[in-house]
Formats: structure tokens, sequence, C-alpha cells
């Protein structure tokens, strides 16, 4: 796990790092959308509770960042490999 080669072994490892890599990248751009709205919201004080919420929200879609990693790395160590004995 975490073989920076592994990620385009085969042509199947490249598509199942590029699914994951749209995935990370739609977590980060939630994550940022909800401290920014949230932190507008801040400004008014009849919106700070669902501020608040967003900003739950957006630590925890930054919480998830490391997991979806995780869930590649291993997703891809589990793929065979060229060099892997089919027989």
């Amino acid at each position: 796990m975490f073989n920076p080669k592994l990620f385009d072994a085969t042509p199947l490892h490249l598509r199942v790092y590029h699914f994951y890599e749209k995935l990370y990248t739609t977590i980060d751009l939630a994550a940022a959308l909800c401290f920014v709205v949230g932190s507008v919201m801040f400004f008014f004080e009849a919106w700070q509770i669902q501020g608040t919420w967003l900003f739950l929200i957006g630590s925890i879609f930054f919480a998830a960042r490391p997991m979806v990693r995780f869930m590649r790395e291993f997703h891809l160590a589990q793929l065979p490999l060229p060099s892997d004995d089919t027989a």
C-alpha cells in the first residue's frame, strides 16, 4: 500500500485511481464550500446556528479525506498486477 507506482500499473489501476481522485476532489470542494458559506453566515446573527452546522459538516468532509485516500490505496493494493502469477 501507498506505493506511488501502483496507480497506473494497469488500465484498471488507473481507472480506480481516477475514481478516488474525483471523489477526493468532490469532498474537498464540498468542505471548502461549507466553510466559506458558514463564514458568511457568521456575519449575520440570525444565521449563526446554520453557519455552525456548516462548519461541522465541512469538518466531517475534511475528516473523510484521509479515509478516501486509505480506501483508494487498499483498493489498488487488492488489484492484480501484470507480474502476478495467474496460474
